[in-house]
């Protein structure tokens, strides 16, 4: 969970703009909590865009407008059915809260790959924390190439492989600190976690093209 200071605040055509202190993680199409603005502002939103210019209103049609001569560094917009507000500061600072969590793969998915039984609840908890690691870890890697996918489901069956392969590495290093743990008379086992088959399968990091 990531917490942002909110400066500024306007709403416009039924669309709100808040400006946060410091550059963000969010996406477009991803949920955020608004706090400490105004009622008109507050609660859970869906993020619409992310404009690089002041927004100044809707077409005819509905489309975003933006004054193209007048770049505004982090930006968040988001639907909501009010009347217009102008442009404000924010004071005392208003937060947005931004909480991402990706559930695509489980543990027993890692497990059946691994085509493993586990042994105790602490094997479990271990794979589960793999799992999850892996998720975010391969959300956050294909989101820094541009791709928007969803935190509840895979985008395809190639990245719910590449998800899985990776947690499955991760479990696989338990208890070392670079490698698979392997017997001193074997000799080292030269392993990488983001192996080229698990980029190749995530997609990464070539970015992603409309």
């Amino acid at each position: 969970m990531a917490t942002y200071k909110i400066t500024f605040a306007s709403l416009l055509d039924d669309y709100a703009v808040v400006e946060t202190l410091t550059p963000t993680d969010v996406a477009v199409g991803q949920g955020i909590i608004v706090g400490n603005v105004s009622a008109t502002f507050n609660g859970v939103q869906t993020v619409y865009a992310i404009p690089q210019y002041r927004y100044i209103g809707t077409d005819s049609d509905g489309d975003l407008l933006y004054d193209f001569n007048e770049p505004v560094a982090n930006q968040v917009l988001y639907y909501i059915e009010a009347d217009d507000v102008t442009r404000y500061a924010v004071i005392p600072q208003g937060s947005l809260v931004y909480t991402q969590t990706c559930t695509w793969i489980t543990g027993p998915n890692v497990a059946t790959w691994l085509g493993i039984d586990l042994a105790g609840v602490d094997e479990t908890a271990f794979l589960t924390q793999c799992a999850s690691a892996s998720n975010n870890f391969i959300y956050l890697r294909r989101q820094e190439s541009g791709y928007t996918d969803a935190l509840g489901t895979s985008p395809n069956a190639q990245v719910t492989l590449a998800t899985t392969m990776y947690a499955g590495q991760l479990y696989r290093q338990r208890g070392a600190v670079n490698d698979f743990a392997s017997f001193d008379q074997m000799g080292a086992i030269s392993t990488t976690g983001l192996t080229p088959m698990i980029k190749q399968l995530a997609g990464i990091p070539r970015p992603a093209v409309a």
